[in-house]
């Protein structure tokens, strides 16, 4: 008898399962039943493994907030990383995961502020009532009205404001001051004075009676939490629109996927359960679930998502389909090859996350400004307090604690902390809607730097596809008939330039003979037997090898060869019969994107490991003037570097695995998204599309970015190097203008909310 677990359960991945499985296998009398023949292999290699006693019964624990494995990230410092909830050593600020789940619930520090906030709202009204107008009115003794005050303050300041309180003390033992610092130090001194005051009056000189009381400052304390609660819950509900772009990204992937089994039959399964390996079946109007190949049938699929091209892409056996883009019209049967983070969507969605995280060079200044400045304020506070006790009017302390409340308040850092995040997060998410990722902060600020770009050919400029051109035919033969037998004797060979003089004569019709014999020559061409004719296709070294003379096509060849193709030797029976002209075409977006680049001021360089004549006339076609041919990988990285000795910011673009070093020593390395794993892991900005216009938005938006901080940080130094005089009471001799500690509350709330408004104006930044 089988245990009701082994039958609803596969021991391996955990999966649920069913009795109807097709794959099941005996272990000890038991039947343990498999989600897929892969699962069944890893059991039958090791049953033990899997068939231990499950542990005594534990109590239910509590359910997690997000999933396993889940990195949580402070938003303000993205050093800052551990694997559980808990705030910032540094800022105090709740950590926050790094890849927002798409199910996610609501923001539950922002639940939490919310709830704090409307729920002493009411009381914080009363409060701010009592102590303006309480006195004129008399609605009580203000001996009482100061107990009164105390009650309705207590729950403001110790349960709402709790969570500030907590973080202003992390503050001191990590030896990190910031704004939560001048918060707990503001409202904390305005409150104690104040229920000392209250309970003890008598302690108190004269000097601070005023109306009948020792003057107390409840509203104070109370109005400067409530203020700082909406300012936390406007920030949080601006940083949560950051997330978008990610919430997107992860919404593009299907949530199952239709697995073939080995019996043929077929199943739904999640997307977490899809194996490399697995074939997978994509029915019209189903999104592919994982990257792969097709391995059986043809459809038209929509790759909007990865391209931005809203013409379906024709997908047949052996081609590349890439997960969470759409079939359109016929059934697929695809073979998984990448899956889970390997797949590209997930790497696309952690590359935009680590550069919405990552500290920009100018947030890592202001953060150094930051800690000095709360330093200073704290000693601007303590000055401004004797400065009052000793020199000001009566009641000459009470007006030094309230404007040394008021200097505290006011010069929160919050605004100076958020200036660059903010604008960093949005640039990055309004990026990736655009197809250009950036893998950290430090590309957004450098790329306007940039005035001089190296540019690879193949796969950068060109489509990275060889397209056949043209098939040339010695006198007394037919270029058609060149082009039949040299696609016939092709049949047989790997080479990319062989595969697209072969799919050429299909597209014409041609019926193509089977060879008899074929020899693949390392490098220099192909050799074979065709309806007992000798045939041989390759470059001038092989036919100088079996002694065939190229000179009737000679002066066609060299013309060939100064458009950029690459040119083959046809000859059957020892006798030259025709050339064939193979080219990697120019993409049609290369010309625009060069000069736009070009106007906005940059020099552009060609390096290319191609023959110099051909990246000669592909220079030639698009206006470069400094080409560079037959380069190899420390080449290129050679030439950016003699750039970089020479002065100039260089960006390098590439797609290739040779172009890794180069791409990873420039200032600012960008690849193409269609090309290698390796590139883009290598380079700063990727350009999804493979389109060099993707160049010319990126450092349209970087220079709108760093505008845009420059603006936040500016307004943030402004504010504060206007708001702490006015607070400390430098204008009071003058024009009698204090400052509130409520009204210096509600500044620092609008500074920060205009730093955050500022930096999503970036969002209506339009393309180049």
């Amino acid at each position: 008898m089988t245990s009701p677990l082994s039958t609803l359960t596969d021991p391996v991945c955990g999966m649920a399962v069913t009795e109807k499985s097709a794959h099941a296998q005996q272990h000890q009398g038991r039947t343990y039943y498999f989600c897929s023949a892969k699962c069944k292999a890893k059991f039958a290699a090791d049953p033990q493994q899997y068939t231990q006693p499950p542990p005594a019964a534990q109590p239910p624990l509590p359910p997690v907030p997000a999933a396993a494995g889940t990195v949580y990230i402070c938003p303000m410092h993205p050093e800052i990383r551990q694997d559980h909830p808990g705030t910032c050593p540094k800022c105090g600020m709740t950590l926050e995961p790094m890849l927002p789940a798409l199910d996610a619930d609501e923001n539950p520090e922002l639940r939490d502020f919310q709830r704090r906030f409307w729920g002493t709202l009411p009381l914080t009204a009363i409060v701010f009532v009592l102590a303006m107008v309480g006195h004129r009115f008399q609605w009580m003794d203000m001996a009482l009205q100061s107990w009164v005050e105390l009650v309705l303050a207590t729950p403001i300041v110790l349960w709402a404001g709790w969570p500030f309180f907590h973080r202003g003390w992390q503050s001191v033992v990590n030896r990190s001051p910031n704004m939560w610092t001048l918060i707990g130090l503001g409202t904390g001194a305005a409150f104690v004075y104040s229920v000392a005051a209250t309970v003890a009056p008598q302690v108190f000189p004269a000097s601070f009676m005023a109306m009948g009381r020792v003057a107390v400052y409840f509203e104070a304390a109370a109005v400067i939490i409530s203020l700082t609660l909406l300012g936390q819950v406007l920030e949080l509900k601006a940083r949560s629109q950051t997330s978008a772009a990610i919430k997107s990204l992860l919404g593009l992937a299907p949530k199952t996927a239709r697995r073939i089994r080995a019996d043929g039959t077929e199943e739904d399964v999640a997307l977490a359960h899809v194996h490399v390996g697995d074939l997978l079946r994509i029915r019209p109007g189903e999104k592919v679930p994982v990257d792969g190949v097709v391995t059986e049938g043809g459809s038209a699929v929509d790759e909007s998502m990865l391209t931005g091209e809203p013409v379906p892409v024709s997908k047949r056996v052996g081609d590349k389909v890439i997960g969470a883009t759409l079939n359109t019209s016929g059934a697929l049967v695809m073979r998984s090859e990448k899956v889970g983070s390997a797949t590209v969507l997930a790497q696309i969605v952690q590359m935009v996350a680590q550069a919405q995280r990552s500290k920009a060079p100018m947030q890592r200044m202001a953060d150094v400004v930051a800690g000095y400045f709360v330093v200073t304020v704290v000693t601007l506070a303590l000055l401004t307090f004797l400065a009052w006790g000793v020199f000001g009017p009566e009641p000459r302390w009470v007006y030094g604690l309230i404007n040394a409340v008021a200097v505290l308040i006011i010069a929160c850092p919050c605004a100076l902390g958020l200036a660059t995040p903010m604008s960093i997060m949005v640039a990055t998410g309004l990026g990736a809607t655009r197809g250009v990722l950036f893998r950290d902060a430090a590309a957004i600020e450098n790329l306007r730097k940039i005035d001089i770009l190296i540019i690879d050919k193949t796969g950068t400029l060109t489509e990275g596809r060889p397209a056949f051109d043209r098939a040339v035919a010695a006198p007394g033969c037919d270029a058609d008939e060149v082009l039949r037998l040299a696609a016939s004797l092709d049949q047989g060979s790997e080479h990319p330039l062989a595969d697209a003089i072969v799919r050429a004569a299909r597209e014409r019709g041609m019926v193509l003979d089977k060879p008899d014999h074929f020899e693949s020559g390392s490098g220099i061409g192909v050799r074979g037997q065709l309806g007992g004719r000798t045939l041989a296709l390759g470059n001038t070294t092989l036919m100088e090898q079996l002694g065939v003379s190229v000179a009737p096509l000679v002066a066609q060849a060299q013309a060939l060869r100064a458009e950029g193709t690459s040119v083959m030797h046809l000859a059957v029976d020892g006798q030259l019969v025709g050339l064939l002209a193979v080219s990697d075409p120019i993409k049609a977006s290369t010309p625009e994107a060069l000069a736009t680049l070009k106007a906005a001021g940059l020099r552009i360089v060609m390096a290319t490991g191609d023959g110099l004549t051909t990246a000669q006339a592909v220079g030639a076609r698009l206006g470069i003037d400094e080409v560079y041919g037959e380069v190899q990988p420390q080449d290129k990285l050679a030439l950016v570097q003699r750039l970089q000795k020479e002065g100039r910011t260089v960006a390098m673009a590439g797609d290739g695995i040779n172009d890794a070093p180069a791409l990873a020593q420039a200032d600012v390395g960008v690849a193409m998204g269609t090309g290698t794993d390796v590139a883009m892991n290598s380079a700063q900005v990727t350009l999804v599309k493979g389109d060099l216009r993707g160049l010319a938005i990126a450092r349209a938006l970087s220079e709108a970015t760093v505008a845009n901080m420059r603006q936040n940080l500016l307004f943030a130094f402004l504010y504060n190097a206007l708001g702490i005089p006015i607070a400390a009471g430098v204008l009071y001799p003058v024009t009698g203008w204090l400052l509130s500690p409520m009204i210096a509350a509600l500044a620092m709330s609008f500074s920060s909310a205009s730093v955050i408004g500022n930096a999503l104006r970036l969002r209506s930044q339009r393309e180049p």
